[in-house]
Formats: C-alpha cells, structure tokens, sequence
C-alpha cells in the first residue's frame, strides 16, 4: 500500500498550492504521512518560515491522508483547522508527520507535528476533515 499511495501522489501531486510552495511528499499510508517544505521562500518579512506556510504544510497532509482513508468513491474535505506555533524556523527544511487521531466512516482527525533539521518541534495542528459520497 505504501508504494502504491505514494506513487499516486507523485503523478497526482498535491495541489498548486503546495507545489509553489515546495511541499513534497515522502511517506503515504493510512498510518503516516510525511511530507517537507523548504523555508526559503515560504518565510515572512522578518525571515522566519510564515505561520500560513506551517498550516499549508499541515492540511496538505491531513486532507490527503482523510482522502487516503476514504477510498476512491467519497471525498474528504477539511472543516477545521487550528495550529500551535512553538519556534520559528529560519533556514533549511522543515517536516510534518501526520498521524491519525480518529479515522471514522464521516469524520477523520490528523495531528501533524511539524519540526525543523534539527529533530526541534515548530509547530502542531490539528485537522477534521468530512467525508462525503461523490
């Protein structure tokens, strides 16, 4: 499965949103989802990576792993969003694990923990996403 999911979302892709922004995936299954985003480029005026980028970077992966979860006949699409910012990163890359916390027939619930080069936690989110027949 994870071979499979990733490659889908290699020739999918995630979005033109993410892809301006650098997002690339790395891991895809049901379980884990991991994904990194350069800083350049994705920062605010005083050089820090922008608070939006760490939320982009976070509903990327929570809404695709809600749609992993659904399966090819239903869509997921997010209802609720919230984020902690905890450092500021600066320079390099920084990587989201999203992991779930509830994966239901109508709801699911991501947490991704998103931490810079140095193993250090940047940010959390939370994400619901619906799911609902096509």
């Amino acid at each position: 499965m994870t071979e499979d999911a990733l490659a889908y979302i290699n020739q999918r892709g995630l979005g033109r949103l993410a892809d301006k922004m650098g997002i690339e995936m790395l891991e895809f299954t049901i379980d884990r989802a991991v994904a990194r985003m350069p800083v350049e480029g994705n920062t605010q005026p005083a050089d820090l990576l922008h608070g939006g980028a760490y939320v982009v970077l976070g509903e990327s992966l929570g809404s695709m792993s809600a749609n992993l979860h659904a399966g090819p006949d239903r869509l997921a699409v997010g209802i609720e969003i919230n984020a902690t910012h905890t450092r500021s990163a600066t320079s390099g890359y920084v990587t989201g694990v999203c992991t779930p916390i509830h994966l239901g027939r109508t709801l699911t619930t991501h947490e991704i923990a998103i931490s810079d080069e140095q193993g250090r936690r940047c940010s959390t989110i939370r994400i619901t996403n619906l799911i609902k027949d096509l």
